[in-house]
């Protein structure tokens, strides 16, 4: 029995769609450590929200994640460390506290929190095969990015790490 030639052509078709990558996705290098993951999709689930988010932020002079040199110049050695610590941060501490009267904004924290508990588990299996070592440099910056946010009452934190999102994002397009 030979396969007709539409049926050949249909096959490939599906066959080479689906060998290419999802819209958005990208792979990123954190150290040896390497995740795909689609921040446009995060990013436009935190657009959606960020004017709600920040208009909820009662200290404008301060900043958890840009404090002077807090994500700047990390080596690329520490950034699996760093990158990992931060998803811990954002999914143990942040996401936890961020709860609206809005539904749709909660959704979309819900939505953003999913991703990165996804990208955290990522991170953990390569820091479990010992490819992602946390050095000084990557334990100071985070432990300053914990000062900065237990200097602040939990929600008022949270919801300005909430609102920063978009600094952890262009910090990680960055280091890609």
């Amino acid at each position: 029995m030979r396969a007709s030639p539409v049926f050949l052509c249909l096959l490939s078709v599906s066959c080479w769609l689906n060998l290419m990558p999802t819209a958005g996705v990208k792979i990123f290098h954190f150290g040896a450590c390497r995740v795909s993951m689609s921040v446009t999709e995060i990013r436009a689930g935190f657009t959606a929200i960020k004017a709600n988010i920040q208009s909820r932020d009662p200290i404008r002079s301060l900043s958890i994640l840009s404090h002077p040199h807090s994500l700047h110049k990390v080596k690329s050695s520490d950034r699996c460390c760093i990158t990992h610590q931060l998803f811990t941060f954002y999914v143990d501490k942040v996401f936890k506290h961020c709860r609206t009267e809005d539904s749709f904004v909660n959704r979309k924290i819900s939505s953003i929190a999913n991703s990165f508990l996804s990208l955290r588990r990522k991170l953990g299996q390569c820091h479990e095969q010992n490819n992602c070592v946390c050095g000084e440099e990557s334990t100071e910056k985070f432990k300053q990015i914990l000062a900065n946010y237990e200097g602040l009452n939990v929600t008022s934190a949270a919801m300005k790490s909430l609102g920063e999102l978009d600094i952890l994002l262009d910090w990680m397009e960055k280091s890609r």
